[in-house]
């Protein structure tokens, strides 16, 4: 009697585990943005949300934005420390961290959104930004993209390298160590304080994104002459996860995970791209006095010359950095042809 109670029991148990819930896995995520920073909050509540219904439940994503946590330029370290078990944010800002992280955000002169996107998933992009990262314990994926971001508000028109010097520019990163060599003066405001910066005289020039996020700032009614891009032809957003955090993971929440981060982040993209297109048509109708100007031959030359120059000092001392632009160098190679002949020659002979 006493055997059969046991049987009895254990198929209980059996039957019971059949039917139980599936566990749910609970993660937090900082974000480098505040929670009104659209399209790149977006990103990553889009993320959330697809991660839930993806897995049936199974993936519950808590976001914290940088007015929570306070340390928006500190998500490597959160995520890397286990604070956070993801992040999202933008890879080039880790680059006084570790250099070689730089690339996987956006070149000066480099690939486009779409030729980038070809590069991480169909080019060895993806393996190499996981070799990098792979020194600081996580795994870091395209986060979304913002395209190519225009070349900054001017308050005068910049005809020659004569009118570059001295002049007082908002524009951080690679970009700003290449205006320098041009005789910029640059520096680096908080995006708070860009607007009154600009208003009070105390900069000449600001970059910032492009029209979806530009004109939520306002620039466009202090400074007419909005300049078309060089620095950052494809900003790519990324998402970072604690290595331990994934490994815990089932592996079927393991790829529903990498899943709804692809989606999200190519979501991102066509969404700034329409938002873009909505807020240039909103700007010129208010403010027609804005003038849409590029820099001429002789500045795009020394700009190009300036970045030679900085990519040549920082790959002769970091080698790894040296194999990413490398192979960013030969996908252009590969791939710029065939962008060429379709979108560039399609846009050129078909302007309404």
């Amino acid at each position: 009697m006493k055997r059969t109670w046991m049987i009895l029991f254990m198929v209980c148990i059996t039957v019971s585990s059949l039917f139980a819930a599936p566990r749910v896995y609970k993660l937090k995520m900082a974000t480098t943005w505040g929670p009104t920073l659209s399209p790149l909050i977006d990103a990553a509540q889009n993320m959330a949300q697809l991660a839930e219904e993806l897995s049936q439940g199974q993936l519950k994503i808590q976001i914290d934005t940088a007015n929570k946590h306070k340390a928006p330029l500190g998500i490597l370290d959160m995520v890397k420390g286990g604070q956070y078990d993801l992040g999202h944010t933008a890879s080039y800002y880790w680059k006084g961290k570790d250099i070689n992280t730089l690339p996987f955000t956006s070149m000066p002169f480099g690939l486009t959104a779409p030729e980038q996107y070809a590069w991480f998933y169909h080019g060895g992009g993806l393996e190499l930004m996981q070799k990098v990262y792979a020194r600081h314990n996580v795994l870091s994926f395209p986060g979304g993209s913002t395209g190519v971001q225009m070349g900054g508000w001017f308050r005068k028109e910049i005809n020659s390298l004569d009118d570059l010097q001295g002049l007082k520019m908002r524009i951080p990163g690679f970009a700003g160590e290449i205006m320098a060599r041009l005789g910029v003066q640059v520096t680096n405001i908080a995006p708070g304080e860009l607007y009154m910066a600009l208003e009070t005289n105390a900069i000449d020039a600001l970059e910032w994104v492009g029209p979806s996020m530009d004109i939520k700032m306002g620039f466009h009614k202090i400074a007419p002459f909005y300049y078309t891009g060089w620095h950052e032809p494809a900003s790519e957003m990324q998402f970072l996860i604690n290595q331990r955090v994934y490994k815990k993971l089932p592996e079927h929440l393991q790829k529903v995970l990498i899943a709804a981060i692809r989606l999200a982040a190519y979501d991102m993209y066509i969404q700034n791209y329409d938002m873009n297109a909505e807020a240039w048509q909103e700007m010129k109708k208010e403010y027609p006095n804005i003038k849409v100007e590029t820099f001429s031959k002789p500045i795009m030359d020394a700009m190009k010359k300036a970045n030679q120059d900085l990519v040549r000092e920082m790959t002769s001392k970091n080698p790894l950095l040296k194999e990413v632009l490398d192979s960013q160098k030969a996908y252009i190679k590969k791939v710029r042809e065939w962008s060429m002949m379709s979108d560039y020659l399609y846009l050129k002979d078909n302007l309404q």
